[in-house]
């Protein structure tokens, strides 16, 4: 039969007469034959099917040979035997190579044929040694296909154990090793293809034999670590990607990031090939590998690396936006490195010339996907417009393209960029030692203590959450000055900025402290807010006085270290004549903090009357009789001196005595025990700072027109409302004749939201006393608590009742005059609080509300501004009251709309716990309140615009000297981190360590020296393993 094929293959036959013929060879496979023509017709079909010179003959050959060996089982397997296959892998097959993928699709078939027979496991035992050496020999991508089919069929041929491992690895290194240089897209599919099934062929085996997985992935980074510039690996190892279990991600990632065998140069050369597989098309998970590595970098704080990949490889990524097979994987990785490169513009200002094309590219290419895919690019570039602003020239051409798309909240905005930064301690691979000493959840910046600076830490986060004032300062010119008020500028941008959890404001101490402020000794922050709001209004001053003397000249223009567009040359045209508008030539001081009193004197004989109007920035509240001097003689109301002498400052920096005192604290003070009755609010104090005075006896005053002393009255009104209301409550008393300090521990409510009453000027010698009026406050209980606590002494009722008579004479004459009041209303801004028993020492930490608003702008929810906050004239109160609960508005989770600043440590929290802290922490008491102005009705109507035109929309730009040294400190910390980091790597592989969890806010109050307190703030970041716990704050 042999014979008759071998005939019929040479002869010149047509090829239909050539296939009836070979038909009817095969139908005669049934026929018994010898073993010599078993033998004879199999090596003819094998030398046709390996040797053919045609299709034809390869497929006469592959057809005669399966019916034969199907009939003749037997002589085939002797045929087919372990030797005949090995000399097939070793030798190949007549003029064929061994490496010819003929060879492996020969044996594949006649595998078919025999996998019944006993035989064929020793034929399993040859091929599983010839296929790990034929994959070290480094195949092609064809021939591995076939190699791959062959085992994916019998997968009793793939290496075992040891040689198992070994095969993956080296499969691996054989895949690493395919190029591919064709050029048309068919030939593009075709390899693609081809990559596709060598990697299913090793899923399989990871399947299968799940020990063979791990030494598989060490190999794929052995191999993109290389630094070998010889060797540039195969793109397709990125086909292997998506058949790595998910779940591994953790901890291969934490295993790889923390080994300290791997170099920095590998680790650089293996993120920098990652990231480019980002081009092959298919491959899932590519970029949620990429991101993880980046995360497990940024988690052991190699910023290095991060900075160097990312300033290399953002724009590849972005170019692979175009793509739509690739694109919503490389957004992925575009918006990870992007968000997380929080401390330069530099990664993002690389692609901004590129954002343009693509947005006009997706809006037209008309692709179902490419609208909700353009709606998330945009979200990205706002975000990164937002943390960068300042770049018109830059920015002004994206804007104008995508202008028609929505743009995210400033609160969502926030939100991302906190939750995305390389320090952010959101970061799921931070752990233990290693824990980046980010930013707290909050975003916020803390304030490191000095050595008994918390005085100084408390003023400075009020003042920054003072939104306005903030905003006015970041946008003031003062390039090149060395003032007080360009050190305040420059401390406020890196708290908005700076990529530390805390940060040291040494330079703003040395520049900022009085003079009679010891070096390492605890103030008082009221104290502090006074001389410092004073040195930075005479400062201004003295500038105006300067500037006036000098022609006026463009600043801008004349400056010629200014490095700023034209864009920011009219920005600051536009400021500086909107600040000349608004400030009348008052200060910002003034404009932000100063209001004015009016303090009327009127003798009680002739009822003449003396005025005079006096500027503030705070009004120092002083407690009623009751509170203040319990068991004393006399609870008539103190005179204003009287006040400040007897109640006054309180030290803060340390629960502990100062180290020269001579005396213990029990001591040198006492303090007053809380009493049972309903507590006093803030609108009480305000009302009885604002109430009448009786000046009498050895407090007589002389009136001219009497010439003589003579009983009077004082009273003293606001008739100027500042835009931020500072009130420092006068906690400690002094008693002259046991010469004791005494704090007031009265608990005080502090409404979120009160009206103040503001008078209009009134002319000289009229008299207004409608402040006198009796008290009334919402809440209800209010009447009762005032009763008890403002009640005179039993031995001055009959002047009380004749002085309310007086009142109410006034009163009716002036309502008679209609004399417009104006009650304008405030909305909690920040409270300082005091933590101690004792004015000679304790700890001062701060809330501060926590606006996420466009232009921090709040009203009453629910109320119209024109309808109810315009109220004036007699019919507007003319007491201090405060807002019902129910009228305030509710931005967000009530658990994140307050922040505590404790030195370093900055978290959430609510209002409830800002009015509830002396009730359950008696010696932490609110000392200074910020208030801030609420919208009044102009005649614009403008809404965020007060009438002065002091509110700014947005957080300003950061000018181009700011900037940069932001920029430069950022960089400087990641350094410092990553050295830390590795230095604390190193310590931990040499000693374990253990670590006391911190504790719970519920347990110790803010102010202590438990694991939830401030705690010095020595270190960098919440809590940081360097910090010292130590008693002094």
């Amino acid at each position: 039969m042999d014979k008759i094929l071998e005939g019929l293959i040479s002869s010149d036959h047509s090829v239909p007469v050539k296939r009836a013929i070979v038909k009817k060879v095969v139908e005669a496979a049934e026929n018994d034959l010898t073993r010599e023509q078993c033998r004879a017709l199999f090596t003819l079909t094998t030398r046709l099917v390996l040797l053919g010179d045609d299709p034809f003959q390869r497929q006469i050959g592959l057809q005669v040979l399966e019916a034969y060996a199907r009939y003749h089982r037997p002589e085939f397997e002797l045929f087919f035997s372990k030797d005949f296959v090995l000399s097939l892998l070793q030798q190949g097959y007549g003029g064929l190579d061994h490496r010819d993928p003929a060879i492996i699709d020969y044996i594949h078939c006649c595998l078919r044929l025999l996998i019944s027979c006993p035989s064929v496991l020793e034929t399993f035992s040859v091929i599983q040694v010839e296929v790990l050496r034929m994959v070290c020999e480094r195949p092609e991508p064809a021939l591995c296909v076939r190699l791959s089919a062959l085992l994916s069929d019998f997968m009793q041929c793939i290496p075992r154990d040891k040689s198992g491992v070994l095969f993956c690895q080296q499969l691996v290194r054989t895949i690493s090793c395919f190029q591919c240089f064709a050029s048309e897209e068919r030939e593009l599919r075709e390899y693609v293809g081809q990559v596709t099934k060598v990697g299913t062929l090793l899923q399989n085996i990871w399947k299968a034999e799940p020990a063979t997985l791990l030494p598989s992935l060490q190999e794929v980074f052995a191999i993109i670590s290389s630094t070998d510039p010889s060797f540039d690996p195969s793109i397709a190892l990125a086909s292997l990607v998506q058949h790595i279990p998910v779940q591994m991600i953790t901890v291969l990632i934490k295993s790889l990031t923390t080994d300290q065998n791997v170099r920095d140069a590998s680790m650089t050369k293996a993120l920098c090939r990652m990231i480019d597989w980002l081009s092959w098309p298919l491959a899932q998970h590519v970029d949620t590998w990429v991101i993880a590595l980046l995360k497990g970098l940024a988690a052991v704080q190699k910023f290095t690396i991060l900075i160097d990949v990312t300033l290399l490889k953002i724009e590849l990524v972005f170019s692979r936006l175009w793509y739509p097979i690739v694109r919503q994987g490389a957004l992925a990785v575009l918006s990870h490195m992007l968000l997380s490169f929080q401390h330069s513009p530099e990664a993002f200002h690389l692609v901004v010339p590129h954002v343009v094309p693509l947005v006009h590219s997706l809006k037209t290419d008309g692709l179902p996907t490419s609208q909700a895919f353009l709606l998330q690019f945009t979200e990205l570039i706002h975000c990164m417009m937002y943390q960068y602003s300042g770049f018109p020239d830059l920015y002004d051409h994206i804007l104008e393209a995508i202008k028609d798309l929505p743009k995210p909240s400033e609160e969502k905005i926030k939100l991302v960029l906190n939750q995305s930064a390389w320090t952010s301690q959101s970061n799921s691979f931070a752990s233990g030692l290693l824990r980046p000493a980010g930013k707290s959840e909050t975003g916020r910046t803390g304030l490191i203590n000095l050595g008994n600076t918390c005085y100084m830490n408390s003023i400075i986060q009020t003042l920054f959450m003072a939104t306005d004032f903030r905003r006015h300062v970041l946008s003031l010119r003062l390039n090149g000055s060395n003032t007080l008020m360009k050190k305040l500028q420059l401390l406020f941008a890196f708290l908005a900025h700076t990529q530390r959890a805390a940060y040291a404001p040494r330079n703003f101490l040395e520049a900022s402290r009085p003079p009679w402020f010891n070096v390492g000794s605890q103030q008082d922050c009221s104290e502090y807010l006074r001389f410092l709001l004073e040195r930075l209004h005479e400062e201004e001053k003295t500038l105006h006085v300067l500037e006036s003397a000098k022609p006026k000249v463009d600043p801008v223009s004349t400056d010629p270290t200014a490095q700023t567009s034209s864009e920011d040359h009219k920005d600051a045209r536009l400021v500086q004549a909107g600040n000349q508008r608004a400030n009348d030539g008052r200060t910002l001081i003034e404009r932000m903090f100063g209001g004015k009193l009016i303090t009327g004197i009127r003798c009680m004989q002739c009822n003449g009357m003396s005025e005079k109007e006096e500027p503030f920035t705070d009004l120092s509240l002083a407690f009623c009789p009751s509170a203040a001097s319990q068991g004393s003689p006399k609870a008539e109301r103190p005179s204003a001196e009287a006040k400040v002498l007897c109640q006054g400052s309180v030290n803060g920096g340390s629960e502990a005595p100062e180290s020269g005192s001579s005396s213990s604290p029990a001591a040198n003070f006492q303090y007053e025990p809380v009493t049972n009755e309903p507590p006093l609010s803030v609108p009480d104090l305000v009302n009885y700072f604002l109430a009448p005075e009786i000046l009498d006896e050895d407090n007589a005053y002389f009136c001219e027109k009497c010439i003589s002393l003579q009983r009077a009255e004082r009273t003293m009104k606001v008739v100027t409302a500042p835009e931020y209301l500072i009130l420092t409550l006068l906690r400690f008393s002094y008693d002259a004749k046991s010469h004791v300090r005494k704090k007031i521990l009265e608990n005080v409510i502090i409404p979120k939201a009160l009206r103040l009453p503001v008078h209009a000027p009134s002319t000289p010698g009229r008299w207004s006393s409608t402040a006198a009026s009796p008290l009334q406050v919402d809440a209800p209980e209010s009447s009762e608590n005032l009763a008890k606590k403002l009640k005179p002494s039993q031995g001055e009722e009959e002047e009380e009742e004749e002085r309310k008579l007086r009142i109410d004479e006034a009163e009716q004459m002036d309502r008679g005059r209609g004399a417009p009041v104006q009650s304008v209303p405030y909305m909690l801004s920040s409270v300082v609080v005091h933590s101690g028993i004792s004015s000679e020492s304790g700890h001062y930490y701060s809330y501060g509300r926590n606006i996420n608003g466009a232009d921090g702008t709040q009203r009453p929810a629910g109320r119209s501004p024109v309808k109810e906050d315009a109220e004036t004239g007699p019919a507007a109160s003319a007491l201090c009251t405060s807002e019902q609960a129910d009228a305030l508005p509710a931005n967000g989770p009530e658990a994140r709309d307050w922040l505590l600043f404790n030195d370093s440590r900055v978290t959430f929290t609510s209002l409830q716990s800002v009015q509830n802290i002396t009730s359950r922490f008696p010696k932490d008491t609110a000392y200074v309140l910020m208030y801030r102005k609420q919208e009044l009705p102009g005649p614009n109507g403008n809404e965020g615009h007060t009438a002065n035109g002091m509110r700014l929309s947005a957080e300003p730009p950061l000018q181009k000297e700011l900037l940069d040294a932001i920029i430069k400190d950022n960089k400087l910390f990641l350094q410092e981190q990553e050295l830390s980091a590795r230095t604390q790597a190193l310590q931990a592989s040499a000693s374990s360590c253990s670590f006391r969890p911190n504790g719970s806010d519920d347990n110790n109050p803010p102010g202590s020296c438990g694991p939830s307190g401030g705690g010095g703030g020595g270190g960098g970041g919440g809590g940081g393993f360097n910090t010292i716990s130590r008693l002094v704050f």
